[in-house]
């Protein structure tokens, strides 16, 4: 469940619309204690209330029981799934009702639509609606972004926390949430034994409901978090445009705008004084803003701590290397260890799971990664990611056959080698063709790297074939490394 701060929970929540799409709306103000419940006004500030509005509008005649989409219990091979439609039954009845005659615009609008969380997949973390059999479910007005929440980290610790306890398969982490949690565990150290007792008493709640009710909420709830804590790649509708953040015309906070002067006290010399003073007073306020301090030398210090203490086993001053180094030595032993992958060292192979950076800079590395993306059907990823980089280290008589061959190989319509890259990575590019340069592919390319840093690369980590591989070299250290190791760090006390 969410939970947020005493000073929002005392705030009053508007009234909510009646729900006829699912039967349990009404049950979640006593049973989830939610403090993102702002007032009346707080909606009527957000940029995005109009645009609320409308659709909250649509979405109430969609659920009308007479004239709305259909909504029905399914039976399953051994369970019931409460409350659902599908994709082509919401299709159909908006190009009935909207007045919408294309079926790709009817599409596009279900789309911005679940991306605000009015409803969405129950078996799915990417809010977006396909127009065929596939089950989706109304959002409880409780939930709805009219409401303007701003849900706070200890809210999603709490969240995350709590679906760990239940032992469901519906229920089970995605990666980037096991990460988050991760995260959060860390960020929280010192009050996470308080977050794991809210947890805890919103588990045995839950497991007090109905069996139907209890898996509506717990999807309305993953839907709530899907929208304000978004899977890697998906857009986050919650972000204010900052154009529509400062036609609000909002004060600085801590800086007061000085009144504007009538003409009749335009010539007033007090006035002119006064105004002078405020504006010295803004200078002197954003002149300190200036020179604080973002980041706190401790923080700071503490994560250059952190990275020398990672890479220690790695630094020849401290630790002597397991082979010398050829340019001081002329000894080409280490040179020859590159060319025979089954003897790497384990020291090596840990130093693949300090980040993908680390991992693409070893050959070997490299090639096992690989491997174990063409066994998930995800090589193509890495390909184009390298064909972008090989593309800006080319003469520039030849970087336009090479752009014109990458976007054949990976983006065009009819590509031997397609890839996933959002709509907006896709519409930057494509743009960028027109006139094609080495940075065409940049944009997607980032966002390409972020998928393998966020999904790939945490799974090869997990995987067996990592840990095998990691296992295997442990096994192969040689002695004479191990011995140097032990020996320098014998001598290291010694001199202490």
């Amino acid at each position: 469940m969410v939970t947020m701060n005493s000073e929002k929970a005392a705030a009053k929540r508007k009234p909510e619309a009646n729900n006829s799409g699912c039967a349990t709306a009404n049950t979640h103000e006593e049973s989830i204690p939610i403090a993102a419940q702002t007032t009346t006004a707080g909606s009527e500030e957000s940029p995005n209330h109009l645009l609320y509005k409308k659709m909250e509008k649509i979405v109430e005649k969609m659920q009308d029981e007479t004239t709305g989409v259909p909504v029905r219990t399914v039976k399953s091979f051994m369970s019931k799934i409460p409350s659902v439609f599908t994709g082509s039954d919401l299709i159909m009845w908006m190009m009935k009702n909207l007045d919408v005659e294309d079926q790709q615009e009817a599409l596009h609008l279900a789309h911005l639509m679940a991306a605000h969380g009015y409803f969405f997949p129950i078996d799915d973390h990417m809010l977006t609606v396909k127009n065929d059999n596939t089950f989706y479910r109304f959002q409880t007005p409780y939930f709805w972004p009219s409401n303007c929440w701003e849900p706070e980290n200890t809210d999603y610790a709490v969240y995350l926390c709590k679906r760990t306890m239940q032992n469901k398969t519906r229920l089970e982490l995605a990666d980037y949430e096991a990460e988050n949690l991760a995260r959060l565990q860390k960020m929280f150290s010192r009050k996470w034994e308080f977050i794991f007792m809210q947890a805890e008493a919103q588990s045995k709640v839950d497991k007090k409901r109905d069996k139907l009710e209890r898996k509506v909420l717990d999807s309305q709830e993953r839907a709530f978090w899907d929208v304000h804590r978004p899977m890697p790649g998906c857009v986050n509708t919650t972000e204010i445009d900052i154009k529509k953040a400062c036609q609000m015309n909002k004060p600085i906070h801590g800086v007061k705008i000085p009144p504007k002067m009538s003409p009749s006290t335009s010539g007033n010399v007090s006035a002119k004084i006064t105004t002078f003073d405020t504006v010295k007073k803004q200078v002197n306020l954003l002149r300190s803003k200036l020179d604080r301090r973002n980041i706190k030398v401790s923080k700071a210090a503490e994560s250059f701590v952190a990275y020398y203490e990672q890479y220690l086993e790695y630094d020849s001053f401290f630790v002597a290397p397991e082979y010398p180094n050829p340019w001081i030595s002329d000894n080409p032993e280490m040179w020859e260890q590159e060319k025979i992958a089954k003897d790497i060292s384990a020291r090596r192979v840990k130093r693949w799971a300090f980040s993908l950076q680390e991992l693409l800079q070893d050959p070997i590395g490299r090639d096992h990664f690989v491997r174990f993306l063409d066994r998930e059907f995800s090589g193509e990823n890495l390909k184009f990611w390298e064909a972008v980089q090989d593309l800006k280290a080319l003469p520039q008589s030849q970087v336009q056959n090479k752009v014109t061959d990458i976007w054949a190989e990976f983006l065009a319509s009819d590509a031997s080698c397609p890839i996933n890259v959002d709509a907006r990575s896709y519409e930057v590019t494509k743009k960028n063709m027109e006139v094609p340069d080495r940075w065409s592919f940049d944009c997607a390319a980032a966002h390409v790297y972020h998928l393998m840093k966020a999904d790939s690369y945490s799974r090869y980590l997990r995987s067996e074939m990592y840990k095998e591989f990691l296992n295997g070299s442990k096994k192969k250290t040689s002695v004479k490394g191990i011995r140097s190791i032990v020996s320098f760090s014998a001598r290291k006390d010694n001199i202490t």
